[in-house]
């Protein structure tokens, strides 16, 4: 047995793109479109780790799937958890859960997925802004 992927439905698709390729750094993989049944797949995996990938699934005809939290979370190892944060913030990203502890953070897609960063390795020296940093909504 193989892990092949995780799947998560977004409701659009070049915003998600935007959160997962731009912002969080996912390279993307795969990408097809399905005409006959009016929806894309996507893959994208982190770079050097295209063993574990997640599939986006653009449904072309527009679907509310709700705010449940029945998912909980994809989780990411990360070089520079400050770097990676300071980048997502600036393509508009809240930290939900700042890295206070030099080794964790949350934050949501477009779509409400929870993703989980965690310090590659040892987790660095707490450091502002981050530590000073309040949780935001929830994650």
């Amino acid at each position: 047995m193989k892990y092949l992927h995780t799947m998560v439905r977004v409701s659009d698709l070049d915003a998600s793109l935007r959160f997962y390729r731009d912002a969080l750094g996912l390279n993307v993989v795969k990408q097809r479109e399905y005409p006959q049944g009016r929806f894309t797949l996507v893959y994208l995996a982190a770079p050097g780790d295209e063993d574990a990938q997640v599939e986006l699934t653009y449904n072309w005809d527009s679907e509310d799937y709700g705010g449940a939290r029945n998912f909980g979370h994809l989780a990411y190892a990360v070089d520079d958890i400050y770097a990676l944060c300071q980048r997502l913030q600036e393509h508009g990203v809240t930290i939900n859960r700042p890295p206070r502890d030099g080794h964790m953070a949350f934050v949501r897609s477009p779509d409400n997925i929870s993703i989980e960063l965690l310090q590659a390795g040892e987790p660095l020296a707490p450091q502002e802004p981050w530590l000073s940093m309040g949780n935001t909504g929830s994650w």
